[in-house]
């Protein structure tokens, strides 16, 4: 199954509120099998999740879920990704 490197980087508008929550949504990333692997970058900017999806379009409406995109506190990209 392809992968799918999702970055998100901070706006001005981030709400440290929203945190708990796109932590439960990358949970149930990884309880269905979706999430491989998660984490934020160490200069406190955003963070980035690498999961699969059966293509773009799945992992981009999976992605545009996201707690931290829904509240407007981080932009959101998908791009595929063939690491190896």
């Amino acid at each position: 199954m392809p992968r799918f490197l999702v970055t998100l980087i901070r706006t001005p508008q981030f709400q440290t509120s929203a945190i708990a929550a796109h932590q439960a949504f990358l949970e149930t990333l990884r309880q269905n099998g979706k999430l491989e692997l998660a984490g934020p970058f160490t200069d406190k900017t955003g963070g980035a999740y690498l999961m699969h999806a059966e293509n773009l379009e799945e992992a981009h409406a999976i992605a545009m879920t996201d707690p931290l995109h829904i509240t407007q506190s981080s932009v959101v990209t998908v791009h595929e990704w063939d690491a190896k």
